[in-house]
């Protein structure tokens, strides 16, 4: 998308002819970048600094709305219910909304998409501080707000491509991770402080105004330095060509699938948290918090590595999962809060690690005219996965036992990924290399012909 001339995009390759793909970096930049090196960029930069404002009115929002369906209905069930109807529309028109993604211009989509979620904040503000709100309004603010996500989230998510060009893809998801998961320590803070000083319509005032600052940063980017890529034609079918596209392409789907079953499974950690503060270490609330706190302090960590390394390989994308998963069964055996507490740093670091690479790796192979599709299949599984869960895992602490809970989620991640690693090397033409280098012992995967070439001289 661009009005002016910019540096095109780097062509996907041929959706029919993909290369092997399971130890290939998505793309390689042109040379290191730095932990930062993207918001060089000045587009980025005003995107960047718009997300910061409006991260922390988010999550602000996140929480004052579970509080105030509490305060008004006095049930948990009814904030499961508002949580289900924000990302019902995602499961429901994710992959209509890609579509819809693919044929617009990203920067006023991302105009529209902004500022209606800032007018739903504020109506609900209005309401909530006149004290005429009543929780049908927050429910249908909660869906108002997820049918705008299914247009926003593929939207935001291809336009950084736009923003800063293959070259610092990488280094610009991952500094997005980074900015969502450090509101993710601020927001829930201040909202508290405002919900027990001023009112819960207060919260909801601030994230609504928090808008203005990433609509100031996108009307002020300049249209000629966005990288030029070609938006989808109107057509019939276009739905059913973007599955086609993601299912034939393995380096799309498999990555794709990993996220759904570490997102359905092993991700749902609201449930494994909570109960492990409760029924396992009888901490209570504090110890609960105090949990988040540590695994966002791990997530904003990995999203920082991220950054700092500059490709995106499939094999990382493994090994995270397979170290995440391993690390909540570890995690379910531990005997006091402390470790358990500790444990929880490392795990946001791998998970984040996990998302950011899911994420980079499938936008570089991925053909700019069907990134808004694929990123939208992306985040309806991504985002669809833990709601869709959560009972399941729910049932399953609840009948056996929080340790169980976790340690069966942790055991479906290691398990998906490392099976779907080994279908990826074989799609790859790749075999198991064990061996010994610098003194240490060494296992990769190797191409097929380069292993059976070294084989006599072994």
């Amino acid at each position: 998308m661009s009005s002016g001339p910019g540096a095109a995009s780097a062509p996907a390759p041929d959706p029919h002819d993909s290369p092997p793909v399971s130890d290939a970096p998505a793309a390689r930049p042109a040379r290191k970048s730095s932990m930062f090196s993207s918001l060089t960029v000045r587009n980025y930069r005003l995107f960047f600094m718009g997300q910061v404002v409006s991260n922390i009115g988010t999550w602000m929002q996140r929480i004052a709305q579970d509080w105030l369906v509490l305060s008004l209905t006095g049930s948990s069930a009814a904030v499961g219910i508002t949580t289900a109807l924000q990302f019902l529309p995602m499961l429901l028109f994710g992959l209509y909304g890609g579509v819809l993604v693919d044929r617009l211009r990203k920067r006023p989509t991302l105009l529209v998409t902004q500022s209606s979620m800032a007018l739903t904040a504020i109506a609900l503000a209005v309401l909530t501080l006149t004290g005429h709100v009543q929780v049908w309004h927050v429910y249908v603010a909660a869906f108002a707000v997820g049918l705008a996500t299914v247009v926003d989230n593929p939207a935001r998510q291809s336009f950084v491509s736009e923003l800063v060009g293959p070259g610092q893809l990488q280094n610009a998801v991952s500094l997005n991770s980074a900015n969502f998961q450090s509101a993710r320590l601020v927001g829930p803070a201040v909202a508290g402080l405002l919900i027990t000083g001023v009112g819960t319509g207060y919260a909801f005032l601030f994230n609504g105004l928090s808008f203005i600052a990433p609509l100031t940063g996108l009307l002020l980017m300049r249209a000629r330095e966005l990288h030029v890529v070609e938006r989808a034609p109107r057509g019939k079918g276009q739905l059913r060509e973007g599955v086609r596209y993601v299912t034939g392409r393995p380096e799309l789907i498999w990555p794709i699938v990993l996220v759904g079953f570490v997102g359905t499974f092993a991700f749902n950690f609201p449930v494994y948290l909570s109960a492990f503060a409760d029924d396992v270490f009888h901490a209570g609330a504090g110890a609960y918090s105090m949990f988040n706190t540590l695994m966002a302090v791990g997530s904003v960590a990995g999203a920082l590595l991220a950054a700092r390394r500059g490709t995106a390989r499939l094999r990382l994308l493994i090994v995270a999962a397979m170290a995440f998963g391993a690390l909540e069964i570890v995690a379910a055996t531990t005997p006091t809060l402390w470790m358990f507490a500790l444990l929880m740093v490392p795990l946001g670091l791998f998970g984040m690690t996990v998302n950011v690479t899911t994420n980079t790796s499938i936008q570089m192979s991925t053909d700019p005219a069907m990134r808004g599709r694929v990123m939208a299949l992306y985040m309806m599984i991504f985002l669809g996965g833990s709601p869709v869960g959560a009972p399941i895992v729910g049932w399953v602490t609840d009948t056996y036992g929080a340790r169980v809970g976790l340690a069966a989620g942790g055991a479906v991640a290691a398990l998906a990924a490392a099976v779907i690693g080994l279908i990826l090397a074989r799609v790859g033409n790749l075999r198991l290399s064990v061996g010994w280098h610098g003194g240490h012992p060494r296992v990769r995967f190797v191409p097929r012909e380069q292993q059976e070439a070294l084989a006599p001289a072994a």
